[in-house]
């Protein structure tokens, strides 16, 4: 029974990316980022008995998941740089052989401070995953189903972090903290193995994306086919570029200077940027405090606040494979601003339920609540993520989601520490509530103070995200030359093809520095 049920299981994967191999690469890219969620979810899980072992309170484990975290924030621009200019696949497998020594040396660390000085190296991982991932998915997968598809990666946090609360979390409170530090080090070079041997290094704009093996999901036919959806729709709508921002040559061997300037030009990028570093931020001190809260504000043990949170994930993961899927259909349905407006919704329903969810003192009446609200969270991700490839120019991929991950990780990182820090100052963190009732007022408190990032993620992506989207969608479309092999570009302005090529020209751009 069980192997049938994982048969079936696999099939409908394989049917839902469309083939074997696409299966293979989407869950490899799963994986690069399970391992940083499951880094944080880990130290969170396993707090009560980091604080036992080694002598530190609440903040002094927030400021664990925070170091790799402000790390990867230093690092993250220079992978982005060589994202878009040297091999991605060797460059990703020798991040996480890095991440994996420095987990193995958190499982020895004889001190707090040996522990944090270990986890110094773990945001390697944290500044190659973003870019790397994006720039890979980009060039795997068009962008007519990059929503979709960015759902199934995506899940790969979900996965990563469920297994960092509920499989170390446990494996901590039977045996050793050090055990779980050990645990996840193994998983590491196990991925990093796959992907050197499995994940193939694809052609620069998409020259040889994934074929479909297998009849995908239903598009929404039309005469020039569903992957010229988004085009044919900003064409439709009459959407004009931005000339100033329409490149005309190749930007792969232009500064890092210049392309973090140039990114940051484009209003929709900025806002994606700032809204989805918002969500982030919550979903972070969530991740690292979520078995504490349960176990303090139910006074539950560790196997049956594991559990608990695994039901509100299962929220998280489904809103993540909904979304993208949703908003894909949208916009072959004329709603070219689908992308932002479906992330700006997720993020308004997440925080409106988890309002209540966080009021209420009946377990019964919250946990409903809280998975819905982590579907909204969750959900938020796979458009935004799309949408940022759908504005930027295919040979400067890497950089821009270098620049977002700078950005996301100096409001992420501080996240943990943050969220413990004004916890204590609010209650102080008990192992459970007869022993120290209050300190669940403190969470509970600490979460819905925090509720004002996600609110103001919806604004901006609703009041202004949307009305930006779809001019900065037609200049990245009149930035991209025809390659050879590939189709001509879409000029969204006539609708018409055009033949120009610009491969590899070094001149001046029509860009932020004119």
């Amino acid at each position: 029974m069980t192997v049938s049920w994982r048969q079936h299981v696999r099939r409908r994967l394989i049917g839902a990316v469309g083939g074997h191999t696409r299966l293979r690469v989407v869950g490899l890219l799963a994986g690069v980022l399970s391992l940083t969620s499951a880094d944080q979810a880990t130290v969170g899980a396993m707090a009560t008995q980091l604080e036992a072992a080694l002598g530190v309170d609440n903040t002094a484990i927030g400021l664990l998941a925070t170091v790799s975290g402000a790390v990867g924030a230093l690092t993250t621009l220079p992978f982005g740089l060589l994202a878009d200019r040297v091999n991605r696949i060797r460059l990703l497998t020798g991040s996480i052989l890095l991440w994996s020594a420095a987990m193995a040396a958190s499982a020895a660390a004889q001190s707090f401070l040996m522990l944090l000085l270990s986890r110094l190296a773990l945001g390697a991982v944290v500044a190659a995953a973003g870019p790397l991932v994006a720039s890979l998915t980009g060039d795997f997968f068009g962008a007519e189903e990059r929503g979709r598809i960015y759902g199934f990666i995506l899940a790969g946090e979900l996965v990563g972090a469920g297994f960092g609360l509920v499989v170390s979390g446990d494996l901590a409170a039977a045996a050793s903290w050090r055990a779980s530090f050990a645990l996840l080090a193994l998983a590491g070079i196990g991925l990093a193995a796959a992907v050197r041997s499995q994940l193939p290094e694809p052609s620069r704009g998409g020259q040889n994306r994934l074929p479909m093996e297998i009849a995908g999901p239903p598009q929404r036919s039309s005469a020039t086919g569903p992957a010229d959806a988004l085009p044919r729709e900003v064409h439709r709508a009459q959407v004009s570029p931005h000339e100033q921002l329409v490149l005309h040559d190749d930007p792969a061997r232009r500064s890092l200077w210049w392309a973090a300037r140039y990114v940051l030009s484009i209003r929709t990028n900025v806002i994606l940027i700032v809204a989805s570093s918002l969500g982030y931020f919550f979903f972070s001190g969530l991740r690292t405090f979520a078995v504490s809260f349960a176990k303090g504000r139910y006074g539950l043990d560790q196997a049956a606040a594991s559990a608990l949170v695994i039901v509100v994930g299962a929220g998280a993961l489904i809103g993540i494979l909904l979304t993208g899927r949703i908003s894909d259909g949208l916009i072959a349905r004329h709603h070219v601003a689908a992308r932002p407006v479906v992330g700006g919704l997720s993020y308004l329903v997440a925080a409106a339920l988890l309002l209540p969810g966080l009021l209420t003192d009946a377990a019964l009446v919250a946990v409903p609540l809280f998975f819905l609200a982590a579907a909204g969270i969750g959900g938020a991700n796979p458009p935004l993520d799309a949408a940022r490839l759908d504005i930027i120019h295919s040979r400067l991929w890497g950089r821009a989601e270098a620049v977002r991950t700078v950005v996301r990780t100096a409001l992420e990182a501080p996240a943990p520490l943050l969220f413990g820090f004004l916890s204590t100052q609010l209650g102080g963190l008990g192992s459970s509530a007869r022993e120290q009732p209050h300190g669940a007022v403190g969470l509970d408190r600490t979460f819905l103070i925090m509720l004002a990032p996600l609110v103001l993620a919806a604004g901006l992506l609703l009041l202004g995200g949307r009305r930006t989207y779809p001019r900065d969608v037609a200049t990245a479309l009149a930035s991209e030359p025809r390659r050879e092999g590939g189709p001509a570009r879409a000029d969204p302005s006539t609708g018409e093809r055009s033949g120009r090529r610009d491969e590899g020209r070094d001149g001046d751009h029509d860009g932020p520095d004119g």
